[in-house]
């Protein structure tokens, strides 16, 4: 356990039940400004006990024996109690925590199966902007849940179904298969969607064919699936050149599309029947979920089948329930969702578990998110006023950091520019997305995210590069210094410490909140704590050897928090920029 303040509430736990007559009781140990750490837990201990919190911190004091851990403690305050870590424990906690592949980071003492629905795009149809925040925020958690010990299932719920296919597939055949798979390979998939809605709303006949078309396509006419093949797998092709471009996880093997559940659409409808939950209202067949109102005051129903006979969207997502818990056997289902869908999915939330289909111990989480904005705090959009397109907006970033780079790095090669580039580049994007609460919304600045000054991931990534310098400068390989235990002499070095052991707990803290933003704060933290600590503590030029490989040792050990913190976050840690 590489954090200390985990340390100390570990050691404290036990004197802390003992005087509560061995009931467990919480020593509540936090970090302070006026210490390492404070105590807090005497004062409700003292409520039980009758006693002072000051008399109660003072017998956690007498009882417990922190002497390993500790150079100084007082009782502060009404019953606080102000720690002060030594330098000796802080140093063998950092070696302990350098020998740790992990980094320090704990595992899960439970894994579970978590599925994480993320990204979703829509088939004939080019992602843009609105799906940044999804796939990136999404991709971030699969990272870290996967890193401590969980079973990560990915889920791309792309649109691949339903009415608009009717259109889709005449306009392939109008055009000709030859053509029109041109047209969708190069990429230009809103070009072919708009061409089909324009025919759609402008021709009667073109309509009633595609309204035909919809029927074979949902009655399974192999021909007409064949077409639909055609056009899915030119969009997932397109999907998956995005994703590449922007380094994530999802690949076309994590694609389940509405598609994907047909097959138990009616199964959800007889499920409901037989649980008494289905209702007719006008026509429709609904369930009214208990707390949910329109703004007429009136219970507000889950549309599950339409007048026409026709599945809702509602409905495919009650199938998604269903088949990520029976047969993946989901212990917890995340959805990285904008924030609009929060009353949509509370309401599958309460469906599914009053029909019985969720077990109490399933969570089912909306990791909600805001909008990305322009400079007009609007909806951000091209100079032509369309939504920005995700491929040209990536391709953009990496053209600009292309020019920070090469005015910085004269002496690097072509390539070595380009590829730095592309780190640079996307690792701002994917930045100053993540390091937004993501609760709310964004201005997109191109200025402040490409910046190698501020919280931004250039920043970071010099940061790193800058730790990496030092090593080639000193002519020295960075595992040789890994057995070092360092000695914390100067404050700097001793805080800088601090900042690395606190790693643990701040990706603990980011999957507690779902808030990749948390993580982004800390390597910001980090990487300001390692400027300090090189302002104040010469390296290379150290009093001595063994100083000299002791700082060393803090250096490699902060460029391996940064590289993987920045991985966890899915951006690259250039070792040279």
């Amino acid at each position: 356990m590489a954090d200390p303040v985990l340390t100390v509430a570990e050691r404290l736990r036990p004197t802390f039940a003992k005087i509560a007559g061995g009931k467990e009781s919480d020593p509540v140990v936090r970090r302070s400004d006026r210490a390492d750490a404070q105590v807090n837990g005497s004062l409700a201990l003292a409520k039980v006990l009758g006693k002072t919190p000051r008399e109660v911190a003072q017998m956690v004091l007498d009882a417990a024996d922190l002497s390993a851990v500790c150079s100084a403690t007082e009782i502060a305050g009404p019953g606080f109690i102000n720690i002060t870590f030594s330098n000796s424990f802080l140093a063998s906690e950092l070696a302990v925590a350098a020998a740790d592949s992990r980094l320090g980071v704990r595992l899960s003492p439970a894994p579970e199966v978590v599925d994480i629905d993320y990204s979703a795009p829509n088939v004939a149809k080019e992602m843009h902007v609105g799906h940044l925040r999804s796939t990136v925020i999404g991709d971030a958690l699969v990272r870290m849940l996967e890193f401590v010990g969980h079973r990560v299932i990915r889920e791309n719920h792309i649109g691949d179904w339903g009415t608009p296919f009717g259109m889709l597939i005449e306009h392939l055949i109008d055009l000709g298969e030859a053509e029109a798979a041109n047209e969708l390979s190069v990429g230009d998939l809103d070009s072919f969607y708009r061409q089909a809605r324009t025919k759609f709303d402008a021709s009667d006949e073109f309509k009633e064919r595609a309204r035909a078309r919809v029927v074979l396509l949902q009655g399974g006419d192999d021909e007409t699936l064949r077409m639909w093949k055609l056009l899915v797998g030119e969009s997932t092709r397109y999907f998956d050149r995005v994703y590449r471009v922007l380094d994530v996880l999802l690949t076309s093997d994590d694609i389940m599309g509405e598609s994907a559940y047909n097959h138990l659409l009616a199964e959800v409808v007889e499920r409901l029947k037989k649980s008494g939950m289905l209702q007719t209202s006008d026509g429709a067949e609904v369930v009214f979920v208990d707390g949910f109102v329109n703004r007429d005051n009136e219970p507000l129903p889950l549309i599950i089948r339409k007048t026409d006979g026709g599945y809702n969207y509602a409905t495919s997502d009650l199938a998604c329930v269903i088949d990520r818990v029976e047969r993946l056997g989901a212990t917890r289902i995340l959805y990285v969702v904008g924030a609009p869908q929060a009353q949509h999915l509370e309401m599958v939330g309460v469906v599914s578990r009053k029909a019985g289909w969720v077990p109490e111990t399933t969570q089912m989480v909306h990791v909600a998110f805001g909008n990305v904005l322009g400079n007009d705090r609007k909806i951000l959009k091209s100079r032509s006023g369309e939504v920005v397109k995700l491929d040209a907006l990536l391709t953009e970033a990496v053209e600009r950091a292309g020019t920070s780079v090469r005015e910085k790095n004269a002496e690097l090669s072509a390539e070595q520019q380009s590829e730095i580039a592309r780190q640079v580049g996307i690792g701002a994007i994917k930045y100053a997305d993540l390091s937004t609460d993501r609760i709310k919304d964004y201005v997109f600045d191109w200025e402040r995210m490409l910046s190698f000054d501020g919280n931004t991931s250039p920043y970071l990534q010099y940061a790193h590069a800058r730790i990496c310098s030092i090593f080639r400068k000193a002519q020295i390989e960075r595992q040789s210094v890994r057995s070092v235990t360092p000695t914390l002499e100067h404050e700097a070095e001793r805080a800088l410490a601090l900042r690395l052991l606190q790693f643990d707990t701040a990706v603990w803290d980011t999957l507690d909140k779902y808030s990749p933003h948390r993580l982004c704060t800390y390597l910001y933290d980090l990487a300001s704590e390692f400027s300090s600590f090189y302002e104040h503590c010469p390296v290379l030029r150290a009093e001595s050897e063994a100083q000299k490989m002791s700082r060393l040792a803090l250096c490699d050990f902060t460029a391996r928090v940064m590289e993987r913190g920045l991985s966890l976050l899915g951006i690259e840690a250039p070792e040279q920029m």
